[in-house]
């Protein structure tokens, strides 16, 4: 058994091109796993579902699953990420500037889809995956932690019992996530839990579009968690001539 696995693209063609890419050149996959965070915050939201529904039909809807993230939620919805409110006069000004900004792109993110791009987020938004594996067990797939898409109980960091009491409700051997822009492969309980990075807006490797390449060899789990570098400078430029509203926010996020 192979699974490709990746996650948290977030609007970023060039990124999200480099890791199908090096999944190509990786060879054959029994599943392909995307675990949400497809569209919002980056310079070409359509275009990336564009590009997964492409991959879904020509690899086959039983081998490429897509769940949706929190980001996928909000252009769905209307929500937006909860923020910690401003708890003095000199922090109103950066609460309003933050306010501003998240809602700029979100508004730009979702003039640029059309119906088949925003249904397909709204057909995917909470969903879950599961997948048993012969001579190993239940393996599950979520975006940040089972039934809540916003949670950040599994960082590498997170406390043993925080983390622990995070997958209590389900059952299993093996969680990949997604959310938190963190590439991780850590044990928590019983469960390991693997998080492949992020493609479009990495947090631990800017520069870098990542995930993970898992082969069970008679029973065994190996984990190659993979980086792929690809031109940021090219792509703030694409963007900003697409018209991204906030490229200047965008810019020390990506470039490394």
């Amino acid at each position: 058994m192979r699974i490709a696995v990746f996650a948290d693209i977030h609007g970023n063609l060039p990124a999200l091109d480099a890791v199908l890419a090096d999944m190509d050149a990786a060879g054959d996959f029994d599943r392909v796993w995307c675990l949400g965070d497809l569209a919002a915050l980056g310079g070409q939201p359509q275009e990336c579902l564009q590009r997964l529904l492409q991959l879904r039909e020509a690899r086959g809807e039983a081998v490429v699953k897509i769940i949706g993230g929190n980001t996928d939620r909000y252009l769905v919805t209307g929500e937006r990420m909860p923020a910690k409110a401003a708890d003095a006069p000199e922090g109103l000004d950066a609460f309003r500037d933050n306010s501003r900004r998240m809602n700029a792109v979100f508004a730009w993110n979702l003039d640029r889809l059309d119906w088949d791009g925003y249904d397909l987020l709204r057909q995917i938004v909470g969903k879950e995956l599961r997948q048993d594996v012969a001579g190993y067990g239940r393996v599950i797939g979520i975006h940040a932690i089972p039934g809540d898409d916003e949670a950040l109980a599994l960082l590498p960091d997170s406390a043993d019992e925080e983390a622990a009491d995070a997958l209590l409700d389900r059952q299993g051997r093996l969680a990949l996530c997604g959310h938190t822009h963190l590439a991780m492969d850590r044990a928590v309980g019983g469960w390991r839990v693997i998080n492949p990075g992020s493609v479009g807006l990495s947090a631990g490797n800017p520069g870098r579009a990542e995930w993970a390449l898992l082969e069970w060899r008679e029973g065994a789990l190996a984990v190659d968690l993979r980086r792929v570098p690809y031109d940021t400078s090219a792509t703030l430029n694409l963007w900003e001539a697409l018209g991204y509203p906030e490229i200047d926010w965008m810019r020390p996020r990506l470039l490394d």
